[in-house]
């Protein structure tokens, strides 16, 4: 069936003659016309039960990613979307604007491997950052370059590691965004390929022993025609020996006889151990440990059951540190020996606090990286476990980077909020003396504007933390283009970090806000499992509550209030437009998971169940993930947010068929004025690895659509000769 719309091409008169202006509107006529989405076939046919309950999925042809039907339907999609788009008078001014903002020097924190030290550096609008290094003093020379991997910038470099004296290099790279990687090793001083490309490598790193080869992780390939979407089960532990064919490559862990979904395998600083963590879900595990001093030594089970979180962060002869939240849901570090593995004999070294802690080591000191309220406190502890007191930070904000080899004197941390533009900074270990190392060369005037944390109330009672975000002066008179976004989902905090996308947003008037939701990993497993399986509602329940807490503050008004989130983030968005379609004016779900009964047939959906539960385990869970699956929970006749989904159609990780059938759905039974879109990026991915040029413009039209669609019928977008 063919699903028309009228669409107003014309809203409320808005000029924004300058930066600090803020927005003057008028009331003008709206002129309709029509849009006309693409025939979408319906299959009443495809039908499911479940526990008695039948199940109707008219767009399920829309899963397979490889038909010519299904190609045509993107085609014809895109082609709508990109009519309404180029409609919109200062799309490509915002583009431009963009493009502006990105183009500067960006130069990450540099590593020493071997006599080079490394460092990754894009000269602004370079669609992949190329790998430079310097032997002392010397002259700067190109590494590795990702840009000559594909003409149009779409295969990226995915990791690099170094053996240990930095002789030999092993990288990933991904074509198209999809999680199967490529492996490439090379002579390091050479910079030549020294042996054949291994392939069909997934969810790994590579870890090296010695200079002979390297651990990696990847899983069966699924058959012909079916690998960005074909179910991956059980995940295998290979390694490698330099020179031989990959087909000679060693099982070390998985397949029959320990299957596990989630396996990986690293080498310890020393050398001496290969630690192993198995997984049958995205949260908990078991631990394994191998002497490589004695390859006929067998593997030590430290950990045999999935009930919590654990990772070997350092060893020291027969002493091992091991990360854990076992009995210690905000996370500790205990210390034991490789004769008493067991947890029975664990002992506290950095005892469990109020904040949640992530931990790196470096120079011989223990580097405890707390969350409170969603931001750093780092403090150094020594090999005592004596707290020798708080890294001073320039302010509230995320910090990350500590974290190097035991024998570094000096590391490398970055800092960062969303207004504060990542900063470098170099620390000395043994002094504890901090220096600015490199600033950021973006256009961004941080004392213009400010950031404020509020705790609000959710539906239950909770306190929830959300971080505004919006230019000084700015009068909070509700009508100020607002955008919500949130995750709340896999024990993920969100954490401030900078955003050169949205400095367009914030420089034109508007207020970004960022919701800490159950779910995520804020305040430990209690927060994260307070928004998982039949707790699901309550992460939906904390996002309603953030966008009313902003409606009600006077900062926006459900006519300027868009809510944005990808991947689990995206089910949130979907979510709330069903539940709430009246609450905002835009939605942005992207590569969201959008099909909860059938989430876990695709790629490595199956190892989601820990946090979403699935449709088959019992009547209960299929009835609660029924009720909120956002496929499921459009309703015909209901008016819905102007909508722009965004997937890519090499996307392996939440594969785009959730987007499609979605969308479809979504054209199908939305009624009212509000465009209901599909953005489809053609070789692309959940994200990973995108070229510079693919992310601009897909910025460009984000901010295009809400504005548009909160009525600006005109924008002057000021450059940076007019302002800086």
């Amino acid at each position: 069936m063919k699903t028309k719309n009228f669409i107003p091409l014309l809203g409320l008169a808005v000029v924004f003659a300058a930066c600090n202006e803020e927005p003057q509107s008028k009331e003008s006529n709206s002129e309709k016309v029509m849009l006309e989405y693409p025939q979408t076939r319906k299959d009443t046919s495809v039908v499911d039960e479940y526990f008695g309950a039948k199940v109707e999925d008219p767009y399920r042809w829309l899963e397979d990613d490889e038909s010519s039907e299904t190609g045509d339907w993107v085609k014809a999609e895109n082609n709508v979307t990109n009519s309404y788009l180029e409609k919109i008078p200062y799309r490509e001014s915002i583009n431009s604007r963009l493009t502006e903002l990105w183009n500067y020097e960006k130069i990450s924190a540099p590593f020493t491997r071997g006599d080079y030290t490394y460092y990754f550096k894009n000269d602004g609008l370079q669609n992949q950052s190329v790998v430079y290094r310097k032997k002392g003093e010397g002259e700067e020379e190109i590494f590795l370059d990702p840009n000559q991997f594909s003409k149009d910038g779409t295969t990226s470099m995915a990791g690099l590691s170094f053996s240990k004296d930095g002789s030999k290099a092993a990288y990933q790279i991904s074509e198209g965004g999809s999680d199967w990687r490529k492996i490439i090793v090379i002579d390091a001083h050479s910079m030549e390929q020294i042996e054949d490309t291994l392939i069909d490598v997934k969810f790994s790193g590579t870890s090296w022993k010695g200079n002979e080869g390297f651990y990696y992780s990847s899983y069966d390939k699924p058959k012909e025609g079916s690998e960005l979407s074909g179910l991956t089960q059980f995940h295998k532990l290979y390694y490698h020996k330099l020179g031989s064919p990959q087909s000679e490559d060693a099982l070390i862990f998985g397949g029959d006889i320990t299957p596990r979904r989630y396996i990986s395998g690293g080498v310890s600083e020393d050398g001496n151990y290969l630690i192993i963590s198995a997984a049958t879900s995205t949260s908990g595990n078991e631990l394994y440990i191998h002497d490589l001093r004695n390859p006929k030594s067998p593997i030590l089970n430290i950990v045999d059951n999935f009930e919590n979180n654990h990772s070997v962060i350092h060893t020291e002869g027969n002493t091992l540190y091991i990360k854990t939240n076992l009995n210690a849901p905000n996370g500790k570090v205990v210390k034991t020996s490789i004769d008493k593995l067991k947890p029975e004999n664990w002992l506290d070294f950095i005892p469990e606090t109020e904040n949640v802690l992530r931990i790196g080591t470096a120079g011989g000191m223990f580097f405890a990286n707390y969350l409170k309220d969603a931001c750093s406190k780092v403090y150094r502890i020594n090999s005592n476990g004596e707290n020798e007191g708080e890294i001073e930070l320039p302010g509230i904000g995320s910090s990350g980077g500590f974290g190097g080899r035991m024998e570094d004197e000096q590391l490398y941390y970055t800092f960062t909020s969303y207004v504060y533009p990542p900063t470098i900074f170099k620390y000395d270990i043994k002094s504890g003396n901090s220096e600015l190392y490199l600033k950021s060369g973006v256009k961004f005037k941080s004392e213009d504007f400010e950031s404020k944390q509020v705790f609000y109330t959710s539906k239950d009672g909770t306190k929830i933390p959300m971080i505004i975000t919006y230019k000084k002066g700015l009068e909070l008179n509700g009508e100020n283009p607002t955008m919500l976004y949130g995750y709340g989902g896999f024990n993920i905090s969100l954490s401030p970090s900078f955003s050169t996308s949205n400095i367009v947003f914030l420089e034109n008037g508007g207020i970004y806000a960022v919701a800490n939701l159950r779910g995520g990993g804020e305040y430990g497993e209690k927060w994260h499992l307070a928004g998982t399986k039949m707790n699901k509602q309550n992460v939906f329940d904390d996002f309603i509550a953030a966008a009313e807490y902003l409606i009600e503050n006077k900062y926006t008004s459900k006519n300027k209030l868009a809510i944005a989130g990808g991947s689990n983030g995206g089910l949130l968005v979907g979510a709330t437009m069903c539940q709430r379609p009246d609450l905002v004016k835009v939605a942005f779900p992207a590569v969201g998971v959008l099909d909860m009964l059938r989430y876990n047939k695709f790629t490595a959906g199956a190892g989601w169940a820990y946090d979403y539960g699935t449709a088959e385990e019992s009547q209960e869970m299929f009835e609660y993930l029924l009720n909120y699956s956002p496929y499921h929970n459009l309703k015909e006749g209901e008016s819905y947010p102007a909508t722009m989904v965004f997937t890519g159609d090499h996307d392996d990780r939440v594969v785009p068929a959730h987007s499609f059938k979605f969308a479809a759905r979504l054209q199908e039974y939305h009624q009212g004025e509000n465009p209901v879109l599909i953005r489809i990026e053609t070789n692309a991915g959940h994200g990973a690895g995108k070229p510079t040029s693919m992310i601009i413009q897909e910025q460009a039209d984000k901010w295009a659509f809400l504005f548009w669609n909160m009525g600006y019928e005109q924008m002057d977008i000021v450059g940076t000769e007019n302002q800086y």
